[in-house]
């Protein structure tokens, strides 16, 4: 028998379509992602705005206040730190000169559907705009930094987060940076990282806190509700939870 007309270009022109799709993407936001080095160690930023504002990692930053960052062309250029957040993990450094410099585009976080394709870029192990891909697994998990840090609110998705990924991008297929990707999970059993399992913050965080820390250096609106005080769990004899310990009390909290 004789296949109908056009049945076996159809899927070839669908594929087609979406590489270049694929392609397209990472072409559009791999500029827009920088390497951020410090005394003790490197990461990923995402060029936020025209002035020379890039977005990261509170733990890409650490206690670092001058940056060396490396534009996607090989260039380098000096940056100093803007202010840093670190209850969502997030910072800002500024680049003394903005040459070269491309703004990544922000898309919404809140419209991300589950089983989107998206794309990590950044710079894992060193490797200079490396790109990885998968898909969104879950949009709003919670999860524990492990160090005091828990974020509310996350992207999970399946594209490998290694090392260095921390504070680039986490792009959908129109180029559009949904998330900030932050940490891989680990596994109870190996202790290993569990492979096809990253968390990002997402796009409507970083559009919350950055604009405040870059105008003033810190953050007013958090969009949490605060006690105003520093404390810990409490446990009765048998060691189960019993309620609050108050440590100490936030001036006018």
């Amino acid at each position: 028998t004789t296949a109908p007309s056009g049945s076996a270009s159809a899927p070839a022109g669908s594929a087609a379509a979406l590489d270049r799709a694929f392609v397209a993407a990472v072409a559009r936001v791999r500029p827009d992602v920088v390497e951020i080095s410090t005394s003790s160690g490197l990461g990923s930023g995402v060029v936020y705005d025209h002035r020379g504002d890039i977005v990261t990692n509170d733990h890409v930053v650490g206690s670092a206040t001058t940056f060396t960052v490396h534009l996607a062309d090989g260039r380098t250029v000096a940056a100093t730190l803007v202010g840093r957040y670190a209850p969502d993990d997030l910072a800002v450094i500024r680049a003394r000169s903005t040459d070269g410099l491309s703004p990544a585009t922000f898309g919404n976080s809140a419209t991300v559907l589950v089983g989107a394709i998206v794309f990590a870029v950044g710079n894992p192990l060193g490797l200079a705009s490396s790109v990885t891909q998968g898909i969104v697994s879950y949009n709003g998990r919670p999860v524990s930094e492990g160090n005091g840090v828990t974020l509310p609110s996350t992207i999970q998705t399946s594209a490998p987060i290694n090392p260095g990924n921390s504070g680039g991008a986490l792009v959908d297929l129109a180029g559009k940076v949904i998330g900030i990707p932050t940490l891989a999970a680990v596994s109870q059993q190996s202790g290993g990282e569990a492979v096809g399992i990253g968390f990002a913050i997402p796009s409507k965080t970083v559009q919350l806190i950055v604009p405040q820390l870059i105008a003033t250096g810190h953050v007013a609106h958090s969009d949490r509700a605060a006690l105003g005080i520093q404390g810990g769990d409490a446990v009765d004899a048998s060691g189960a939870p019993a309620g609050v310990i108050v440590a100490a009390v936030t001036a006018g909290g």
